[in-house]
């Protein structure tokens, strides 16, 4: 599943936990409202400032969304940055002060609280999280170089100008990483080497033939490869570092959080109605009602796929029998990529005849093998989305391919992703899941609503997504499918489970891997690298339950409301209207459209 884990996650996923450096603005003394202006108009002009702001001080974030002007920038991430940072937050908070949220409209209202929660959150992960000091793997400049290589919105030579420009500061980038990290955690100094060294094909030979062909003046030319030559030695010297250094002497801390700061990063990242703990009681009665139906198919199953056999007396081993037999079919190591990208036309087809939501064919999704740089965080899949200033760019499924794994361990990731499972996967990150929804979210009226995409919102809806096409008939309606769709639901809910406990709890590898292959049936190879993710993460993974949980709830509610013949499509379509809102607001506004409370 992605994430903004990946993701951009992404995306929308990367881009709100990478965006999360901080906010100021480049002049101060701007008025919030006019006098005379009426409120919304005013706000909407403050919002834009806000924006403008927020973009000059992250520039690798605004080329995510789509906004290039500041792509030549390059923030070294050193202690005078932060204390700048940290200035403008403060002037931000003191004009959104002068704001009275009730005479805003409710949209308003909404990006009000997603702008205050935003400048809540930056200060959090700056002064009391402090990730910049102990996550090594914050400090990489392949994805940000690649992304602009990689652009169609400018020529050639202009995107290359900028690079050049980015890179001339790389050497003081890494240097300032080098200074910052401070008993980093064991497991974020491994991925930070691995997804460095991933980093450096990008400064490798699709850069370099793309100074060669270009039109840049001999002697621009020269600099640039001067300075990727200089990045690469950058790169190469921050893993050295990490190698030969970190790791050797030992210092690392605990890569949990603890039970305090786990329950405040999971109010501002996920912003839900309910708290940490609720989800996570919530999610263990979830689990018992998923074994309960799991049980009830499996049984009913058991006859069809071990004729003649005595069906065992423990009911939780039918059912591990019945999807070991299931897990069975699956592509092949060498074909696993393109069988992701041959169901695409499959759900596309099957959302327009069923009518579940208004498609837009102009928008591109390109399946593609995961770039190395993305690589080892514990995702298989994900999805990369152009931002709201770049709608017409690709969208980029990524999936990592099994080539060159060990045969046992791609076999069990096959069983994993089986030929059940791989659709509700494809379902969840691109068909009507996380590509279907970010292409809504960039029609949002609202870039607030766009920028700061809200994370349980966007994994909930891709979660969502499965449900709701299993009960339009996809899949046939057979038990095979609903006892798959179980076991891939259990794993949503095993997320929220396991977060809470790896981050706010004690358990551990071992644990872990026994609960995942027991209650979740999954394979080892699932199993581990889900705790791989979830040492590594800390919120994201509850994101998916959260959201998820939330939505069917709305849908439900929105069903038992007298006097009114629910319309699926229509729900679909309003509810992806408010963008990458909090469920929360999307709820208010879709249930009454009055204030917020």
């Amino acid at each position: 599943m992605s994430s903004f884990f990946s993701a951009n996650t992404l995306l929308a996923a990367a881009a709100l936990t990478a965006g999360l450096a901080s906010c100021g603005s480049q002049s101060d003394g701007h008025r919030v409202a006019d006098a005379d202006a009426q409120p919304d108009a005013a706000f909407e002009r403050y919002k834009s400032r806000f924006i403008d702001s927020l973009w000059y001080y992250n520039p690798e974030w605004a080329s995510g969304a789509g906004y290039h002007r500041y792509d030549s920038l390059l923030v070294v991430p050193n202690a005078g940055r932060r204390q700048t940072e940290a200035a403008a937050l403060a002037r931000r908070r003191e004009e959104m002060k002068t704001i009275k949220l009730e005479d805003l409209s409710v949209n308003n209202q909404t990006d009000f609280r997603l702008m205050q929660n935003y400048l809540q959150s930056a200060r959090f992960y700056a002064d009391t999280l402090r990730d910049w000091q102990w996550n090594p793997a914050n400090y990489n400049l392949g994805g940000s170089v690649a992304e602009i290589l990689n652009g169609r919105y400018w020529p050639l030579d202009r995107r290359l100008r900028a690079i050049s420009s980015k890179l001339s500061r790389a050497v003081d980038y890494y240097e300032a990483a080098k200074q910052n990290i401070q008993q980093p955690t064991r497991e974020h100094t491994d991925l930070a080497i691995r997804q460095n060294q991933g980093g450096l094909e990008v400064f490798g030979k699709a850069l370099q033939d793309s100074v060669a062909k270009s039109g840049l003046s001999a002697g621009e030319k020269q600099d640039l490869l001067s300075r990727v030559a200089a990045t690469r030695l950058s790169m190469e010297g921050y893993v050295r570092f990490l190698q030969q250094e970190v790791l050797p002497a030992g210092q690392f801390r605990s890569f949990r959080i603890g039970k305090n700061l786990f329950a405040r990063k999971f109010a501002l990242d996920i912003q839900s109605t309910y708290s940490a703990e609720e989800v996570y009681r919530k999610a263990l009665a979830h689990k018992q009602e998923l074994l309960h139906d799991m049980k009830k198919r499996a049984a009913r199953l058991y006859p069809k796929y071990f004729p003649g056999q005595p069906q065992p007396t423990d009911s939780l081993v039918v059912v591990q029998q019945v999807i070991s037999r299931l897990s069975q079919q699956h592509a092949t190591p060498t074909g696993f990529v393109q069988a992701v990208q041959d169901q695409m036309p499959t759900l596309v087809k099957w959302v327009d005849d069923h009518k579940l939501l208004t498609q837009d064919p102009t928008k591109p999704l390109v399946v593609r093998e995961t770039p190395l740089y993305m690589r080892g965080s514990g995702a298989g899949a994900s999805i990369s989305a152009p931002g709201p200033y770049d709608k017409a760019a690709n969208t980029y499924y990524n999936v990592e391919p099994l080539t060159g794994q060990p045969a046992a361990r791609a076999e069990s990731y096959l069983r994993e992703y089986n030929q059940y499972t791989l659709q509700i996967l494809n379902i969840h990150e691109a068909i009507p899941g996380h590509y279907t929804q970010l292409v809504y979210a960039n029609r949002s009226p609202s870039l607030i609503k766009s920028i700061f995409g809200n994370g349980a919102m966007i994994e909930g809806w891709a979660v969502y997504a499965e449900r709701m096409m299993l009960e339009s008939g996809y899949g046939g309606g057979t038990d095979e499918i609903w006892l798959m769709w179980d076991k891939w639901n259990m794993r949503v809910t095993l997320n929220a489970i396991l977060d809470h406990e790896v981050q706010a709890g004690s358990i551990t590898e071992a644990q872990t891997v026994a609960m995942l292959r027991r209650d979740g049936f999954q394979e080892e190879a699932e199993a581990r690298n889900k705790w791989l993710r979830a040492t590594l993460s800390q919120v994201q993974l509850s994101s998916y339950f959260t959201g998820y949980t939330e939505i069917y709830d709305l849908r439900e509610e929105l069903k038992r409301q007298p006097g009114s013949k629910f319309d699926l499509k229509g729900f679909h379509e309003q509810f992806l209207s408010y963008g990458s809102a909090p469920v929360k607001y999307i709820r208010q506004m879709m249930l009454k459209g009055n204030k917020l409370n």
